[in-house]
């Protein structure tokens, strides 16, 4: 295959010599009507549960079956134009929600212009900063950086002859989920949880929701990292609330951060007051070690970064092939440098010349690193959070230290790390896409002005997104737990107002170490310990199918090709599951927004058990999509 061959003599999919329609009319609209709907359900999804899943294949498949199927176009350029496009617009939102909500958490009145620039700028800083990172990455080391997601979504794209199929698997998905999220949600029809205590076992709790997306979500990632994110859910309900109950049940002293006895507390209180502290430690301690996990990676990145650019200092524009031509250098330093200079001297976040240093700085290290780990380890598995954290607690210090603190301090130092999470996100995703690219035989320059209109589309309707879900649900509520956007915002007043309860913070931090110490993933498991169980036993779920589908697999001795046939087919089924729940949940808090009386108020089917049936023939439909359909005989 041509895809083993050195870089010198691969040949792409379509060669360079042919030209086929790309950055078209038909694939600008289609790209920034998908941008915008997947950026909204990755805001939604990275809200309710703290991860983000890659939209590049769904988008890919949704693409062939509306060009091919209603536009008659077979143009696999134009498809791969439409997928970079809306991975663009979903990174974006997944760079989001891990740090701007947390400006709602703190009670500040925000303007849509504001959080409009803050996505904007970050994400045109990630595109602008990987293009001169792609020949580096994507062509001089296509046989040493496999980049998971954009090999797949290239294959997907190759073989497009079966997008037809493909799509009604998501779409059928896109149906499951939002069909339960009205009947919950919408119009109240059942409770959309299931909770209960254990017997003779005070405070402790089990339960699990109903939501088709953590269910997809759980699908995609697998049991393994599923079993440990459900495992941090048990600590925390099964041994934290229970201990700190039993110790401190029968007290009358006010023991901080709480601000009543612990003795009047409820198991939502303890876990409110206490253990949330915990899990901020144990997520917080969980980016770190992966960031010094990640160290070594780091260091040969930076190493390898500033020798391919040394090796590319020569090169001409007009002398490269139609697959080789990336936006002139000199127009994207002057795009980076003036937007530095906006973000010095804007009116709006105000985080003046400390912070676009900062942003800069931070911005090319982190953007170099997220573009190369994404091309080893995939997207899912990029130490997105650590990186955000490690910027924010470096800023947070550089403000202080400067004599900002209060709610100015924290606010400069959470838009500082809003930019900068938006933009490693941004870079990290659409790494990606160049991969997909190249394999299909892109033109580099058209990917990355698309990967721009994603950007833009996605970033113009975010901050309404944000607020929406805001004044529907309530960020930080059980609803939208916003797990890393509250995090940023514990470990922000913490720093600069030293108001932290410490020793939970390190009770959580320790527990990480331990976890990692036992082979365990730590920030997974922090992530479980952080969110209420209810949501990472949802998550579990949807890894039991996917073991039941493993299962299968081997019993059945499936080749390779068969078994990822059927993860294939589960993958984009749980896709329309995530999609179709979280965009009809914006749609729903749309509908709050204009008038909250039309949702009703009181669940009007008490029955515990039917949620719970409910969520089963889910999983039941989830496990039937993994099964291929049988050919017929010609």
């Amino acid at each position: 295959m041509s895809d083993q061959k050195s870089n010198k003599t691969f040949v792409p999919y379509v060669p360079a010599s042919k030209s086929l329609p790309e950055l078209t009319v038909t694939s600008i609209v289609l790209g920034i009507i998908l941008a915008i709907l997947f950026g909204a359900a990755n805001a939604y999804l990275g809200l309710k549960v703290g991860l983000t899943v890659s939209a590049s294949i769904p988008a890919a498949v949704i693409s062939m079956g509306i060009l091919r199927g209603i536009f008659k176009r077979d143009s696999i350029l134009e498809n791969n134009i439409v997928q970079t496009m809306t991975t663009a617009g979903e990174a974006l939102g997944a760079g989001a929600v891990f740090t701007i909500p947390a400006l709602f958490l703190m009670g500040i009145e925000i303007k849509q212009i504001m959080l409009i620039f803050i996505v904007l700028t970050g994400g045109f800083i990630g595109v602008f900063m990987m293009v001169p990172l792609r020949r580096m990455l994507i062509v001089n080391e296509h046989e040493t950086l496999p980049y998971p997601e954009g090999t797949a979504c290239a294959e997907v794209l190759k073989s497009g002859e079966t997008g037809g199929s493909q799509a009604k698997l998501v779409a059928f998905g896109f149906l499951a989920g939002g069909l339960v999220k009205v009947l919950t949600d919408g119009l109240k029809l059942f409770k959309s949880e299931v909770s209960v205590g254990v017997y003779k076992f005070q405070n402790a709790f089990i339960g699990t929701q109903i939501y088709p997306a953590l269910l997809g979500v759980g699908f995609i990632i697998g049991p393994r990292i599923a079993g440990q994110m459900v495992a941090g859910g048990l600590m925390a309900s099964l041994v934290l609330v229970p201990a700190i109950a039993f110790f401190g049940g029968e007290s009358s002293q006010i023991i901080f951060p709480a601000t009543e006895a612990l003795k009047n507390i409820d198991v939502a209180g303890i876990w409110d007051n206490y253990v949330r502290y915990i899990g901020a430690g144990a997520v917080a301690a969980g980016g770190i070690i992966t960031l010094i996990k990640t160290l070594p990676a780091i260091l040969a990145t930076l190493r390898s970064t500033m020798q391919g650019m040394s090796k590319n200092k020569g090169s001409h524009i007009l002398e490269l092939e139609r697959t080789d031509r990336d936006i002139p250098m000199k127009w994207v330093t002057i795009c980076i440098i003036i937007l530095l200079l906006i973000i010095a001297f804007d009116p709006f976040t105000k985080v003046g010349i400390i912070g676009a240093i900062a942003i800069g700085i931070f911005g090319f290290l982190f953007v170099t690193v997220a573009s190369r780990l994404v091309g080893i380890v995939g997207s899912s598995s990029s130490p997105v959070s650590g990186m955000t954290i490690a910027t924010l607690l470096i800023v947070a210090l550089v403000y202080k230290s400067f004599g900002y603190q209060g709610n100015e301090g924290i606010l400069l130092t959470l838009t500082v790390a809003a930019i900068v999470c938006s933009a490693l996100a941004v870079a990290g995703d659409i790494s990606q896409d160049l991969k997909t690219g190249y394999l299909v035989g892109g033109t580099p320059w058209k990917q990355q002005v698309a990967m721009m209109i994603g950007v833009l589309a996605s970033g113009l309707v975010m901050g309404y997104i944000l607020t929406l879900l805001d004044n529907a649900y309530g960020m930080g509520s059980a609803e939208l737990p916003a797990p890393k956007a509250m995090l940023m915002k514990i470990l922000a007043e913490g720093i600069l107002n030293g108001n932290l309860p410490w020793t939970l913070i390190f009770i959580g931090v320790s527990i990480a170490i331990v976890v990692e110490f036992m082979g365990m993933n730590s920030l997974v498991f922090a992530v479980g310990l952080y969110l209420p169980l209810n949501i990472s036993a949802t998550v579990m779920f949807g890894g039991f199918v996917r073991m039941i589908v493993n299962g299968v697999i081997k019993r059945k001795k499936q080749t390779q090709a068969e078994a990822g046939d059927r993860i294939e087919r589960g993958t984009l089924f749980a896709s329309g599951l995530i999609a179709g729940e979280s965009l009809l949940g914006v749609i729903i808090a749309f509908v709050i927004s204009i008038n909250a009386n039309i949702i009703p108020k009181d669940v009007l089917i008490q029955n515990e058990w039917l949620p719970f049936i409910v969520f089963i023939i889910v999983c039941g439909l989830l496990y039937i999509a993994t099964v291929p359909r049988k050919k017929k005989l010609s």
